[in-house]
C-alpha cells in the first residue's frame, strides 16, 4: 500500500471575473425604477442622508450652483482633506451669495410645501366601506334577538372579500417569492368549523339557519354562498328574465353553458334553442363574485415616465415626467461640516461614506434621465409609423438594435424600459410594447411584427360567420393567404393570449 503525501503546493490560476462596483450597481437599480418608485427612493434618501437636500426650481439662476463631482473618481484624501473637495470649496465661495439667497427662498418654499401637504392630508378621502361594513350595517337594522345577531356577526366574519363563505389563505410558490407574486386561494369553511369557533354552544343547524334566513337575504344578492351554483341561484328572483329556465341551467348545466354546449342542454331539458340562449344571456348579468364591488381594488394607476407629443411641424417631442420628483443636490452646510478640522477620524469617515452615497445617487438619477431620453428617442425613431398610423403599423424591433444605436449594453436598454410607460397620441403603452420579433411577409417581402399578425387574427375572428366560426386550421390558411407565415400552434397561442375562445365556444346556435 503506497503512502499518502500531504503537503502544500503553490499553483497559478487565471480566472476571468466581472466585479461590479457599488456605484455601478446603484446606477443600474436607479435606472430600472419607474417614476413612482424613483420618487419614493429619493424621498427616503432625503430623510436618511444629511448630505442630500432638495433643490428648488429657480430657473436659469440655479445653473452651476451645485458642486461638480467626478462621478467615476474615488474620493481621495490628503493632509488637508479631500482633493476633490478643495476645488468644490472654491466653487462654493464663488457662489456664496447665491447660496445664502437661495437658502432663504428654499426655506419659504418648504414652509409653503408643508402647508400644502397638511391641506392635502386634511382632504384625504375616508377609507372605502368594505363588505364587512356593509353587512354589519344591515344586521344593525334587522329586528334580531341579541343571540341571533351575535351569531350572525360571527358567521359574517367568515365571508371573504368575494362574498363567499370561506377563509382566505395566501400561499407562495417559493420561499423567496416576492410578495407581489403571492397567490390567493379561498378554502371553504364548514358549518361545523364555524360552530366550533363560536364562544357559545351552537350546532351546525343553528349556524345554517342564521346563514340561510338572515345572511343570504342581505345585500349584495348572492352573499354568503358556499359555492358558485348557490351564489347564482340566490340572485335569481321571480323578476329575473327567464327565471325558471335560468334556475335549471344553473342547477344542472353550468359546465355545458361554459363550453357552449347548447345542443346538449336542448336534448336534456327539451327547451328550444331561443329559450336557452335567452336564459344564457340573463345568466351573464348575474355576478359570480358579488363581494368584490366592496373590495378595495388597489388599482395601480399608470403614471407615464415619458410623454411623446406631436408638434406643429409633424415631428414628435419627448419629455420626461419627473418635474415633481425631488430635485436633489449636495448640501453645502454638511459639505462644510465635513471639511471642518474639528472632527475625529471616525466621524469624518462616517460623513465621507454618506457624502459618497449622496454623490452616487445624484449622478445615478441624472444618468437615468439621460439614458431614458436616449432610449425613448431611438424607439420613437424606429416606430414612427406606429404613432402616425396606428398599432397595426408597428415594426419588428429588438433591444439589441436600440443598444447599438444608443451605444450602450443591451441589458441597459432592458433596464431602461422595464416597468416604464410612455404617453403617446395613440394612448399610454409600456415601453416594452414597442419591442417584438416578426416575420417576412411572403407577398410584400417586408418584415411584419408579430403584433400585426395578432391584429389580423382578431380581424378574422371579428368578421367570421358566427354560426360557422373559423377553426384554428382555417385561421392559419387565411393568415398564410394574406402573406403572414404562421403555424397552427402559433395561431393557438395567439388566440389564447388574446382570450379568443376555441371554435366551439364561439359558435352561435340557432
Amino acid at each position: 500500500m503506497s503512502g499518502m503525501r500531504i503537503g502544500m503546493d503553490m499553483h497559478t490560476r487565471m480566472d476571468l471575473k466581472m466585479v461590479l462596483a457599488p456605484r455601478m450597481i446603484q446606477s443600474m437599480e436607479i435606472l430600472q425604477l419607474p417614476i413612482i418608485d424613483l420618487q419614493a427612493k429619493i424621498e427616503k434618501e432625503l430623510q436618511e442622508n444629511p448630505f442630500l437636500e432638495q433643490k428648488e426650481h429657480l430657473g436659469d439662476q440655479d445653473e452651476g450652483a451645485e458642486p461638480e463631482f467626478n462621478p467615476d473618481a474615488p474620493l481621495k484624501h490628503d493632509e488637508t482633506g479631500d482633493l476633490e473637495f478643495n476645488r468644490l470649496e472654491a466653487l462654493n465661495r464663488d457662489w456664496d451669495d447665491h447660496f445664502n439667497e437661495e437658502h432663504r427662498v428654499s426655506r419659504a418654499a418648504l414652509e409653503e410645501e408643508g402647508d400644502r401637504k397638511l391641506d392635502a392630508m386634511a382632504n384625504m378621502p375616508d377609507r372605502p366601506r368594505s363588505l364587512q361594513d356593509h353587512l354589519d350595517e344591515q344586521l344593525g337594522e334587522l329586528e334580531l334577538d341579541p343571540e341571533q345577531r351575535a351569531l350572525a356577526k360571527h358567521v359574517c366574519s367568515f365571508i371573504d372579500r368575494t362574498g363567499y363563505l370561506g377563509s382566505r389563505i395566501k400561499t407562495k410558490r417559493k420561499e423567496d417569492d416576492d410578495e407581489s407574486e403571492a397567490r390567493e386561494t379561498f378554502a371553504p369553511v364548514t358549518l361545523a368549523e364555524i360552530a366550533q369557533t363560536y364562544d357559545q354552544l351552537v350546532t351546525e343547524e343553528d349556524v345554517e339557519d342564521v346563514l340561510v334566513t338572515v345572511i343570504q337575504k342581505l345585500d349584495p344578492p348572492g352573499v354568503g354562498a358556499r359555492d358558485l351554483k348557490e351564489c347564482l341561484l340566490l340572485q335569481i328572483t321571480p323578476d329575473t328574465p327567464c327565471c325558471d329556465t335560468l334556475r335549471v341551467l344553473v342547477r344542472d348545466h353550468l359546465e355545458d353553458v361554459a363550453y357552449n354546449r347548447i345542443p346538449v342542454i336542448q336534448k336534456t331539458t327539451r327547451f328550444d334553442i331561443a329559450t336557452i340562449q335567452e336564459a344564457v344571456a340573463a345568466l351573464h348579468h348575474l355576478d359570480p363574485k358579488p363581494g368584490l364591488k366592496f373590495a378595495d381594488s388597489g388599482t395601480q394607476y399608470v403614471v407615464p415616465d415619458v410623454v411623446v407629443e406631436r408638434n406643429d411641424s409633424g415631428d414628435y417631442d419627448i419629455r420626461l415626467t419627473d418635474d415633481w420628483v425631488p430635485n436633489i443636490r449636495i448640501s453645502k452646510r454638511y459639505f462644510e461640516l465635513y471639511k471642518s478640522k474639528g472632527l475625529d477620524e471616525a466621524a469624518k469617515e462616517k460623513l465621507r461614506k454618506s457624502l459618497q452615497s449622496a454623490q452616487w445617487l445624484v449622478s445615478a438619477v441624472e444618468q437615468r434621465r439621460n439614458t431614458l431620453m436616449k432610449v425613448t428617442k431611438a424607439i420613437i425613431d424606429h416606430q414612427r409609423a406606429f404613432l402616425d398610423a396606428g398599432p397595426e403599423h408597428i415594426h419588428p424591433l429588438k433591444m439589441q438594435q436600440i443598444a447599438d444605436q444608443v451605444k450602450v449594453h443591451v441589458t441597459t436598454v432592458s433596464r431602461a424600459v422595464d416597468d416604464k410607460w410612455v404617453q403617446t397620441p395613440r394612448g399610454v403603452f409600456p415601453l416594452k410594447r414597442f419591442f417584438g420579433g416578426g416575420k417576412k411577409n411572403d407577398q410584400t417581402q417586408e418584415d411584419v411584427a408579430y403584433e400585426v399578425m395578432k391584429q389580423k387574427l382578431m380581424e378574422l375572428v371579428s368578421d367570421e360567420d358566427k354560426a360557422n366560426p373559423l377553426s384554428d386550421e382555417e385561421l392559419v390558411a387565411k393568415l398564410n393567404d394574406a402573406g403572414y407565415p404562421v403555424a397552427r400552434r402559433t395561431v393557438t397561442k395567439y388566440r389564447q393570449m388574446l382570450r379568443i375562445p376555441a371554435v366551439e365556444r364561439r359558435r352561435r346556435h340557432s
